[in-house]
């Protein structure tokens, strides 16, 4: 979907679209359009990327003039701006819900306005049960881009979700923010013990996403197979390994219990009990289609089979041990001392 085709980015200055813009050029589109509302965050990308096949365009996702212009030509739309940080959400709610709302339906009318081939939205597990603002203006979303289908008439455009947990080193992760607590000397915050999270690394998600341009049928919200893990384990894991990188003794970084930030849950899942009813999985994903309607029955996407024991939540998933904690971490350059 990627290959020869013309992309729009929306959100390509933030951490997961700017994960995805060299990864997206190794797929050789013809042309990347990369659109954020950040002008010191475009003009740092720029610098960093020199490639002709890129376009790097100041706008934002509530301006549906701009939206329009961007989107013209545009053969395939990765949606990933948005307000993704729990507590400045719930702090601003009525701004959420102009970015992650409002802004995403101005994406969707664009899109099939446009005739775009396909638009994958980034959405997140916190949509799943949502105790907070974000997670409940991501799972309006959502529904959105499912209804999009129907919406969009005799357009011919396929809109989907794809719906996953932390990124490690993305900005609403809390592996930078432990690194930076270690290198201080501690203490390390953590905001309660019984805190477990589903991880992912860049390469899932752009496994995911691409993945889910190519399979869907439209409608289907497609969930990356994520590792769980417990946040004492995950801090134990990095004062061990980077406390010595930073001249301390691990023994000598403290571990802090802070408290809950507002929104924040103790666990994550990945979806519900009665989205578990219609999903259907292959070896990296689960792809969970829309309801059934009068006029639509919904089909798996090539490749899936119905899914067979679902592990619903972070709180009973398997959790990686600290020696793999500290394996999946270095693998992602998450353990060295230079790491930024």
């Amino acid at each position: 979907m990627i290959d020869g085709n013309t992309v729009l980015l929306t959100g390509g200055a933030g951490s997961v679209g700017r994960s995805l813009v060299p990864r997206l050029l190794d797929q050789d589109p013809q042309t990347l359009r990369i659109l954020d509302n950040s002008e010191p965050g475009l003009a740092s990308l720029k610098s960093e990327i020199s490639d002709d096949r890129c376009r790097f365009f100041a706008g934002n996702i509530r301006d549906s003039d701009r939206l329009s212009r961007a989107m013209s030509g545009v053969d395939v739309v990765i949606h990933t701006a948005a307000m993704k940080h729990v507590d400045i959400c719930e702090y601003n709610p009525f701004e959420a819900v102009k970015t992650n709302t409002l802004g995403l339906q101005n994406v969707v009318d664009a899109a099939i306005d446009a005739n775009v081939d396909r638009l994958v939205f980034t959405s997140s597990d916190k949509a799943v049960h949502p105790a907070n603002t974000m997670g409940t203006t991501k799972l309006l979303s959502e529904k959105l881009v499912t209804a999009g289908n129907i919406y969009s008439g005799e357009n011919d455009i396929d809109l989907t979700s794809v719906r996953f947990g932390n990124v490690i080193n993305s900005s609403q992760s809390v592996t930078p923010i432990f690194t930076e607590q270690i290198r201080e000397g501690g203490p390390v915050t953590l905001t309660d013990e019984q805190m477990t999270r589903f991880f992912l690394t860049y390469d899932d998600v752009f496994e995911l996403v691409t993945g889910a341009a190519e399979k869907t049928a439209g409608g289907e919200v497609f969930v990356y197979k994520m590792p769980a893990i417990r946040i004492p384990d995950l801090a134990d894991a990095m004062i061990e390994t980077l406390a010595p990188q930073f001249g301390y003794d691990p023994s000598d970084i403290g571990i802090e219990v802070i408290g809950r930030r507002p929104g924040e849950t103790f666990h994550e899942e990945i979806m519900t009990d009665r989205e578990s009813l219609r999903a259907y999985e292959n070896g990296s994903m689960y792809a969970i289609l829309p309801e059934a309607t009068e006029t639509r029955t919904p089909d798996p996407p090539e490749g899936f089979e119905e899914a067979d024991d679902i592990v619903l939540s972070s709180k009973n998933a398997e959790k990686l041990s600290k020696s793999e904690i500290v394996s999946l971490l270095e693998t992602n350059g998450s353990m060295e001392a230079n790491n930024e």
